[in-house]
């Protein structure tokens, strides 16, 4: 068996695998044995060894082009044999009964089920620090949180603890985790992927999307989960590619050491030739503000419910919302139960009006000026320390106190509300050893090309080094 079978990229194992090169069996218990090692990063609310063993052992593993590559989910992906708790105590022992669809795509093309990774509270948390499931350690300091709300996620894949995962993202949760975790992590264009038997938040703006060690891993997955817009043979080269730099916003009040790590990215990307054009997108901010919680607000609890209700849960809105065991986010799901947080005016004026007019003055900046991406900082700063929850609505950025889930989304939120499709990969790392993220955002409908460039990107940018476990 190779060394250190735990740090192989997905591309790399398929190929192992296939060519008998590896063993499936020596792998998954590798990889096992790795988890248990590690279990106070407490990455996994599901994972059980023995239902490994017997999938690998049934032989379901090592048919179709994934040759038994093991893989996680996200816990709030329906699958038939493992609870999905959506990191909410109703839930705990809530059990589907049935694969969701990506779920059943990556079983049918040879996958191999590890588990269900920590997310943030019903997707909304930022830190992934849980008072009923516990705190998810970043593998580069497990004081440190991992992001949200696919934390558990991008801390796995980051660990060693498998070599990719799907993802959900909202507002950011693929690809903050990603970048504080120091993995890629990939939104694609909304409605790429098939979305259910996935607990909700907004249809509007939700997706599922891959964490893995390299692009070349994502392109692997997206090929699978999206195989009619895909092309993972498609090659970008840097030389003359036009890349959008909006420093409005995106890079106003930035930590020293992601600016400096941003700084020297850019730097390396025009070294190769590429053409840096420093334009914002004009409106964008008001544009953003007037769909993005609009639509998410009003959206979450017809969805929750609707998800209830559909898969015949033994549990009402009220009564999951009841038991939510983070109180902002129990807050937040109240105010919608309670009252008219968003009208359906309102709601209508953010569907038919503002996001179409984001969406466009996102293609106008593409357009006039000719751009493939453009690029920002994934985040405005690294991975801040765990505190109980409760306190860690608030991180330090620059001598100041800010809020946390505001802070951390900025700068992926606004694509997130116009459905385009983005991709997070790692720029550098701070002083302290924490790793800095860029993220490369396309037009609408451009993921084929979005990942190349990404991975045009990545070989141009030094490699992280692995985190010390």
């Amino acid at each position: 068996m190779a060394e250190d079978p735990h740090w192989l990229s997905a591309v790399d194992a398929v190929r192992m695998l296939r060519d008998g090169e590896l063993d499936l069996a020596e792998y998954a218990e590798a990889l096992i044995e790795r988890t248990d090692r590690l279990a106070r990063l407490n990455t996994y609310i599901s994972h059980e060894p023995d239902l490994v063993r017997r999938a690998v052992r049934g032989g379901r593993g090592r048919t179709g082009p994934l040759h038994g590559l093991p893989f996680a989910l996200k816990d709030v992906i329906d699958t038939d044999d493992l609870p999905t708790t959506a990191g909410t105590p109703a839930l705990r022992d809530w059990r589907p009964g049935r694969n969701a669809p990506i779920a059943e795509t990556l079983l049918g093309a040879g996958g191999t089920l590890m588990g269900k990774q920590a997310p943030g509270e019903l997707s909304f948390g930022m830190t992934c620090n849980s008072p009923a499931f516990g705190a998810v350690g970043n593998p580069y300091d497990e004081t440190r949180i991992p992001g949200g709300s696919s934390g558990g996620t991008a801390a796995g894949v980051a660990a060693g603890l498998v070599p990719f995962g799907i993802g959900g993202d909202t507002g950011g949760s693929c690809r903050i985790p990603a970048a504080l975790c120091g993995c890629v992590g990939f939104r694609p264009t909304h409605g790429r992927y098939d979305p259910r038997g996935v607990v909700p938040i907004s249809p509007t703006r939700d997706t599922l999307g891959p964490l893995a060690r390299s692009v070349a891993d994502v392109r692997l997955i997206d090929a699978l989960c999206a195989p009619a817009g895909a092309d993972p043979d498609l090659t970008v080269d840097l030389s003359g590619l036009r890349l959008g730099v909006p420093t409005g916003h995106f890079y106003d009040d930035l930590d020293l050491d992601v600016a400096v790590a941003t700084e020297r990215a850019l730097s390396e990307l025009a070294a190769r030739g590429a053409v840096l054009v420093e334009r914002d997108v004009p409106g964008l901010l008001r544009l953003n503000e007037l769909a993005s919680f609009t639509v998410v607000l009003y959206e979450v609890g017809r969805e929750l419910s609707a998800y209830l209700y559909q898969h015949s849960v033994p549990m009402t809105l009220r009564g999951l919302v009841g038991q939510v065991s983070i109180a902002a986010i129990r807050d937040t799901l109240e105010s919608v139960l309670d009252a008219d947080v968003v009208s359906a005016a309102a709601y209508r004026e953010a569907i038919a009006v503002h996001r179409p007019a984001l969406r466009a003055a996102y293609a106008r900046y593409f357009e006039d000026d000719d751009l493939s991406a453009l690029v920002v900082p994934t985040t405005p700063l690294t991975a801040r320390p765990h505190r109980p929850s409760g306190e860690d609505r608030t991180v330090e950025l620059n001598g100041n106190t800010v809020d946390t889930f505001l802070t951390y989304i900025r700068n992926t939120d606004p694509p997130s509300t116009a459905g385009l499709p983005c991709l997070s990969v790692p720029s550098g790392m701070s002083r302290d050893g924490l790793p800095i993220g860029l993220e490369i955002v396309g037009p609408v409908s451009s993921d084929a090309r979005l990942l190349a460039i990404g991975e045009a990107v990545e070989r141009a940018l030094p490699p992280l080094p692995r985190p010390d476990l």
